[in-house]
């Protein structure tokens, strides 16, 4: 066999891709991964602040952002949270749970990077980096990737390369470029999992709550999440807001509860008759940050409890409880840690990820129209993804 022939091409060396090529070359398929980056798994290396936060206790459909919300299930069925985590388990990584079932490495994520390479070598799984793609056809034996280190074949192509999110790090579309060129259709591409930004009047007094942060519940287009929330120089941040940015479309407003798990009307009510003099903001301030209540109260608001009435008591348990703002857009692919949208999963099988018209054509991970919750629902989608394209190859 020519040294350039393989039995499986696959385009993109991040966590979809390694974790194709190991279970591929382990089952005796001879596989080339080819990424233009200089080392594999990169945005594994910088995720979950630099510990990966490789999967999720409690993954489920649920839990991701589809055409097709059926499109998941398969895939994720076959590939369950428990199977990544004892292969993190026999490589002796030790990990722990952060919040809601989210599991990070206690050290680096660069762990989790050379357990995928071991486990691709374990195969013998072949790597060209910094491998720039010139041309991809197909003929009737299959597949011809022509790049600048030289052309290669292959009866089976799998394109793992993920979408334009955090460009820096040489994201681009160009897995949609090849989904296209194959006849596939593609669900527009947009920012995910990314913060929301303020250029009206609001983005003034945004700004100056730079730094502060506070467990809410934001909802958008009928859907909620209960989590943190931080006020940035451009709008705002956090798990709540990078989780709703999913959901959020231009134009669409959020709603804002700072006080999920309090009832502030019946608090202030009571208050009113335990401290008289005592200033709603005050009150507020036992509960929030100073710097927030001092945003939220109106300063047309009574001094004192005893002094304001029932309707402006209402009126700042509804500002405190539905605080309601409409962004003016979000940071873009530039921040975003995942992108929405890809190729439409109608054209692909729900259990191998093959091209329903063209055999041997693959599409796995980030690259797919199926974008997870924050909180390593997307990696879990990589493992799933990936390993339902292998036991196909």
């Amino acid at each position: 066999m020519n040294q350039h022939a393989y039995d499986v091409i696959i385009i993109g060396a991040g966590a979809a891709g390694m974790m194709c090529a190991a279970i591929a070359g382990q089952r005796g398929r001879k596989v080339l991964v080819v990424d233009h980056a200089k080392a594999a798994g990169e945005k594994i290396r910088i995720s979950g602040g630099g510990r990966c936060n490789f999967t999720n206790l409690y993954c489920e459909p649920k839990n991701f952002i589809s055409q097709n919300p059926h499109f998941c299930k398969s895939a994720l069925a076959g590939y369950c949270p428990q199977g990544f985590i004892d292969l993190v388990d026999s490589y002796g990584i030790a990990w722990h749970e952060k919040t809601k079932g989210q599991l990070f490495c206690d050290g680096r994520s660069t762990q989790i990077v050379s357990l995928l390479r071991t486990e691709c070598a374990k195969g013998g799984a072949v790597f060209a980096l910094e491998c720039a793609i010139d041309n991809i056809a197909k003929s009737d034996r299959g597949f011809s990737v022509s790049s600048d280190r030289g052309d290669f074949t292959a009866a089976a192509l799998v394109v793992a390369c993920g979408g334009p999110s955090i460009p820096k790090m040489g994201a681009s579309g160009f897995g949609y470029e090849i989904a296209r060129q194959f006849g596939l259709e593609i669900i527009e591409p947009q920012a995910a999992l990314v913060p929301l930004t303020f250029t009206d009047a609001l983005k003034e007094p945004i700004k100056a709550l730079a730094g502060v942060s506070a467990n809410v519940a934001v909802s958008c287009n009928g859907t909620r999440f209960d989590e943190a929330l931080l006020f940035t120089h451009r709008g705002l941040s956090g798990p709540a807001i990078l989780q709703i940015s999913s959901y959020w479309r231009q134009g669409d407003s959020i709603c804002v509860d700072f006080a999920p798990q309090g009832g502030v009307l019946a608090g202030l009510k009571a208050a009113r008759i335990a401290t008289p003099k005592q200033s709603p903001a005050a009150y507020l301030s036992n509960q929030l940050p100073a710097r927030l209540v001092q945003f939220l109260v109106p300063p047309t608001l009574p001094s004192r409890l005893a002094d304001t009435s029932n309707e402006n008591l209402d009126m700042l348990s509804a500002q405190v409880k539905a605080w309601t703002a409409k962004p003016a857009g979000c940071e873009g692919f530039r921040t975003a840690e995942v992108t929405r949208g890809g190729v439409d999963t109608a054209g692909l099988s729900s259990k191998s990820m093959e091209a329903r018209d063209v055999p041997g054509l693959y599409f796995i991970g980030e690259v797919v129209d199926v974008t997870g919750h924050l909180g390593g629902h997307n990696f879990q989608w990589a493992w799933a993804s990936g390993a339902a394209a292998a036991r196909a190859l």
